[in-house]
């Protein structure tokens, strides 16, 4: 009989501590740690943007041409036409080269007088054919990617490869009229 009442003792001790540590924790626990899971969420996809039409590849292709015979051609009206004013250009040999279309265009400026001085080379542009690709990007404009040579032009002597590289060019519709927004020009090799 005495083992019994011993044992209903440490049972009722037990239950006693149990409960106690049961409030405590409930008391301690953030709230809703007890809470039920949410529902899982629904899953909700949005398609990508719609393929480039070949006549928006073509404006653009258009575009791009119209930029570098301005830019190779020292047309400093005709490229500021075609440069947005938040334009921003990345180069991997130089960095941020510029974090405005007024930045960029004084950039031009200079590199134009520097070609007229005779202190820097005349040069002009070709994309590597079948190299471009536009994709559309929805709320915003198109992405241009493509690859390109450069060469260096002196009197009496032969176009002169200098570099290869490739680029991508962010074009934003503003008023109606393509702008370019942003310019990465990356992966440039200098020729052999």
């Amino acid at each position: 009989m005495h083992g019994s009442i011993e044992t209903m003792k440490v049972r009722r001790w037990s239950d006693a501590v149990i409960g106690v540590v049961l409030f405590v924790s409930a008391w301690l626990a953030p709230p809703g740690a007890f809470a039920a899971e949410p529902p899982p969420a629904p899953i909700h996809l949005t398609p990508g943007a719609p393929q480039a039409s070949s006549a928006l590849v073509a404006e653009l292709a258009e575009k791009d041409r119209q930029l570098f015979d301005a830019v190779f051609g020292c047309k400093l009206d005709d490229l500021s036409a075609l440069i947005a004013d938040d334009f921003e250009f990345v180069h991997d040999k130089y960095g941020l080269t510029a974090d405005s279309g007024a930045k960029f265009m004084d950039g031009m400026r200079q590199n134009c007088k520097a070609q007229e001085a005779g202190t820097n080379f005349r040069a002009r542009r070709e994309l590597v054919e079948g190299s471009m690709a536009v994709y559309v990007l929805n709320e915003y404009g198109a992405m241009q990617m493509g690859e390109h040579r450069f060469f260096a032009l002196q009197p009496g002597r032969p176009d002169r490869l200098t570099e290869t590289g490739k680029f991508i060019d962010l074009w934003r519709r503003i008023d109606g009229e393509w702008k370019l927004a942003r310019v990465i020009s990356y992966d440039h090799h200098l020729a052999e």
